[in-house]
C-alpha cells in the first residue's frame, strides 16, 4: 500500500512539473493564448474574421524583417538598419520602374540586390573591419535612409501596379501580405534548421572562437548571415510599399526595434545560440495582437507603448527564469520531438479555441446605441494635432457620439493598420488626418469598399474617395507667411527657412507656399532651407548651426510653430528685435510667443475647428445627410495686435 502511494504521489508531481516545463518551454505561445483570450474577452470586436486577417498583415512586415534578424540574433549579432534598408529597397524599385522606365521585374531584382548589398557592407565591416555589429549597423541605418531620401528627394514616390497587388487580397478576403509572410518563415525556418549556414549561425552564437577553430569560416559565414537579413528587409520593404501604393523614404522608421523585440519575444537569447523561425513568428504576432487590441481598445498610443515595453521586459525575464529553471528551448536543426512540438500547437489552439468562444458570450448584447467614430492622426506629438483631437472630442461628447482616437505617430503604415482596425470594427464614420496623401488610399478605399464614411481633416486623401475634406489650405497658409516676413521687412532682408519633416505632405505643401509668396518680392534672400522636423529641440540645434553661417540674418519662417519657438530660443534677445519670426499653426505656445513679442507672427489654422467640423460632417454622413465635398477654415495671420481676440 505505502508503495502504491508513493507511485501515485510522484506520478501526480511529475505531471505538475509536465505542466510546468510545458509552459516554460513554450514562453511566447502561452502569452500568445493569453492575449488573444483576454483581447476577445475585453473587446467585442477583436475576434471577427476581418479583425484576425488584419492582425496578420500587421505583423506581416514586422514578422518577415524579424525572420532576417533572427539569422543574426543567433549568430550572436544585431542588425539596427533593417528599417532603413526597408525604404531603401522600396525605394529604389520605385524609383528605377516609375521614373525611369525599368522594367518592373528587374526593378524587383535591383530592389532586392540593394538590400542583399546593405547586408553585405554589414557583414564585410564586421567580419573584416571588425567593428562592433551595433557600430557597423547604426551606421548603416543612418546611411540608408539618407540614400532613400537623397533618391526620392524627400518625397513618396508612386508605387508600380503589378507590384502594388502585393498588398492586395486574394479572392477578395486572403491578405497577400499573410502569404509572403509565411513563405519567407518557411524559408527562414528552412535555412536554420536544414542548410550548412543554419548549423553556422548556431555555432557561430553558440561559442565563436570554438567554431573557428572546428575548421568554420566564420567570417564569410557572417558575410552571408548579414547578407540575408538584408535580403528579408528588402522584401518587407517591397510588401510595406505595396501596402501604402507608394515608396515612402521615411517608411519602417523604428522597425528595427519592433523586428529585435519580436525574435527576443519568441525566445531567442540576445546572447547567440539559440532561436526558431516559429517563435520569432509568434513574437510578431503577439506585438501585433497588442497593438490591435489596444487600438479596439482605445488605449493611447503613448501607453501603447508602456504596454509593448513592459511585454519585451516580461519576455526577457522569463527567458531568464526559464534557464534558470533547466528549461530546454530546441534550436532548429539540433534535433528535438518535432511531433511533440506539433501537438503542443495543436493543443495550444484547441484550447485557445474553446476558451475565446467562452469570452465571446461576455459581448452579448453589450453595444452601445450611440454613433460610433474613430479618428486617426498623424502625431499626437504636437499641438497642432492635440488641438485637432481636443475640438473634435468636445464637439463628439456635446453630440453624444463615441469617439476612438489613435495616433499614427507620424508612420504611415501604423495609421494603415489603425484605419483597418476601424473598418473592420464597423464604425459609423472614420476621419483621417493623413500621414501622407497617398499612403493613405487603399485603406480609405477598403472603407468605402466597407459602405463607412470618410472626413479627410487638414490633409485630403489622394486617388480615394473622401466624404468630405475639412482643412485650411497649407500652401495658401504658406504664402501668406511669406508675404507677413517680407511686409515686416520692407521687401528687402536675409532670411532662413526652417523645413517640416521630409516626406510628408504638410512638409512640402507649406515650402510650395513659401516659395510661391517669396516670388512676389526678389528684395528677400533666402540664404538657408534646412529640414528641423516640426521639431521644437531640432529647430533650436538647426538655427544655431545657421546663426554660425548666416549671422546677419534678419528673418525666420518656421514650417510650425514648434519649430519657429526653437528658433526663438537661439535667436535669444536678437528675437522679436533684430530678427523677426514667423511660425505656422497658432498653437497655444506660440500664440504665447506672439504675445510677448517674440514670435512675430503665426499663420493660425484654427485646429479646434478642424476637429469640431470634422465631427459634425460625420455624423451628417452617418445619418445620410448632404455634406459638402470640401469644407475650408480660413487661415489667419495672427500678430500681437489681434492675438486677443484669437480662440483658435
Amino acid at each position: 500500500m505505502a508503495t502504491d502511494t508513493l507511485k501515485s504521489g510522484n506520478a501526480g508531481a511529475s505531471g505538475v512539473s509536465g505542466v510546468r516545463r510545458l509552459l516554460l518551454d513554450n514562453g511566447a505561445l502561452t502569452a500568445l493564448i493569453v492575449l488573444v483570450i483576454a483581447m476577445s474577452a475585453l473587446s467585442g470586436d477583436f475576434l471577427t474574421t476581418d479583425n484576425l486577417l488584419n492582425v496578420g498583415v500587421q505583423a506581416a512586415v514586422t514578422a518577415i524583417l524579424a525572420f532576417g534578424a533572427t539569422f543574426v540574433i543567433v549568430a550572436a549579432g544585431i542588425d539596427l538598419s533593417v528599417g532603413s534598408v526597408a525604404a531603401l529597397s522600396a525605394t529604389m524599385l520605385a524609383w528605377s520602374a516609375t521614373s525611369h522606365g525599368v522594367p518592373v521585374f528587374l526593378a524587383v531584382l535591383l530592389a532586392v540586390a540593394t538590400g542583399i548589398a546593405a547586408g553585405l557592407v554589414n557583414g564585410f565591416l564586421i567580419a573584416y573591419g571588425k567593428l562592433p555589429p551595433f557600430i557597423a549597423t547604426l551606421a548603416m541605418l543612418s546611411v540608408a535612409r539618407g540614400l532613400s531620401l537623397v533618391i526620392s528627394d524627400g518625397s513618396p514616390i508612386a508605387f508600380p501596379d503589378s507590384v502594388s497587388h502585393l498588398g492586395d487580397t486574394l479572392g477578395g478576403w486572403l491578405p497577400v501580405p499573410v502569404l509572403v509572410m509565411v513563405l519567407m518563415g518557411l524559408i527562414a525556418a528552412f535555412v536554420l534548421g536544414r542548410t550548412y549556414i543554419g548549423r553556422s549561425m548556431y555555432a557561430i552564437g553558440g561559442n565563436e572562437e570554438a567554431a573557428r577553430l572546428s575548421g568554420l569560416r566564420v567570417n564569410k559565414q557572417k558575410l552571408a548571415i548579414y547578407a540575408l537579413s538584408g535580403l528579408f528587409a528588402a522584401v518587407a520593404g517591397i510588401v510595406l510599399a505595396a501596402r501604402l501604393s507608394s515608396a515612402q523614404p521615411q517608411a519602417a522608421n523604428g522597425y528595427e526595434l519592433d523586428a529585435i523585440a519580436a525574435v527576443v519575444i519568441g525566445g531567442a537569447s540576445l546572447a547567440g545560440g539559440t532561436g526558431k523561425a516559429s517563435g520569432t513568428l509568434i513574437g510578431a504576432l503577439i506585438l501585433a495582437v497588442l497593438r490591435n487590441g489596444l487600438n479596439l481598445l482605445n488605449v493611447s498610443a503613448f501607453w501603447q507603448q508602456v504596454v509593448i515595453g513592459v511585454v519585451i521586459a516580461l519576455a526577457v525575464l522569463l527567458d531568464t527564469v526559464r534557464r534558470k529553471a533547466g528549461a530546454t528551448p530546441v534550436a532548429a536543426g539540433t534535433g528535438g520531438n518535432k511531433g511533440k512540438q506539433a501537438g503542443t500547437y495543436a493543443l495550444a489552439a484547441v484550447v485557445t479555441v474553446g476558451l475565446v468562444a467562452a469570452t465571446s458570450l461576455l459581448h452579448t448584447g453589450s453595444s452601445s446605441s450611440n454613433p460610433k467614430m474613430g479618428l486617426s492622426l498623424s502625431t499626437l506629438n504636437n499641438p497642432f494635432f492635440v488641438q485637432i483631437r481636443s475640438g473634435a472630442q468636445a464637439e463628439a461628447k456635446k453630440l453624444g457620439v463615441d469617439l476612438t482616437v489613435t495616433d499614427a505617430q507620424n508612420d504611415a503604415s501604423q495609421q494603415a493598420n489603425q484605419l483597418q482596425n476601424f473598418t473592420s470594427s464597423g464604425l459609423g464614420a472614420i476621419i483621417v488626418n493623413p500621414v501622407d496623401s497617398d499612403a493613405a488610399s487603399n485603406s480609405v478605399k477598403a472603407a468605402d469598399k466597407a459602405d463607412i464614411p470618410v472626413i479627410a481633416v487638414d490633409r485630403g486623401v489622394n486617388n480615394a474617395k473622401t466624404d468630405a475634406l475639412v482643412a485650411s489650405d497649407n500652401v495658401t497658409g504658406g504664402e501668406l507667411a511669406a508675404k507677413t516676413i517680407a511686409e515686416k521687412l520692407g521687401g528687402n532682408g536675409k532670411i532662413v527657412i526652417l523645413q517640416g519633416q521630409a516626406g510628408t505632405s504638410a512638409a512640402r505643401e507649406r515650402a510650395q507656399g513659401f516659395a510661391n509668396g517669396l516670388k512676389a518680392y526678389p528684395g528677400i534672400q533666402v540664404v538657408a532651407q534646412q529640414p528641423a522636423d516640426f521639431d521644437r529641440t531640432k529647430g533650436l540645434d538647426v538655427m544655431s548651426n545657421l546663426l554660425q553661417a548666416h549671422p546677419d540674418v534678419q528673418g525666420v519662417i518656421a514650417a510650425n510653430d514648434e519649430m519657429a519657438l526653437g528658433a526663438i530660443k537661439a535667436l535669444g534677445s536678437k528675437a522679436g528685435t533684430s530678427v523677426s519670426v514667423v511660425g505656422f499653426d497658432g498653437t497655444p505656445d506660440g500664440l504665447t510667443a506672439v504675445r510677448n513679442g517674440t514670435l512675430y507672427a503665426s499663420v493660425a489654422q484654427q485646429p479646434s475647428q478642424l476637429g469640431k467640423i470634422a465631427v459634425d460632417n460625420a455624423l451628417k454622413a452617418i445619418q445620410d445627410k448632404k455634406v459638402e465635398s470640401t469644407i475650408k477654415v480660413p487661415v489667419k495671420v495672427v500678430t500681437k495686435e489681434n492675438v486677443a481676440g484669437f480662440t483658435g
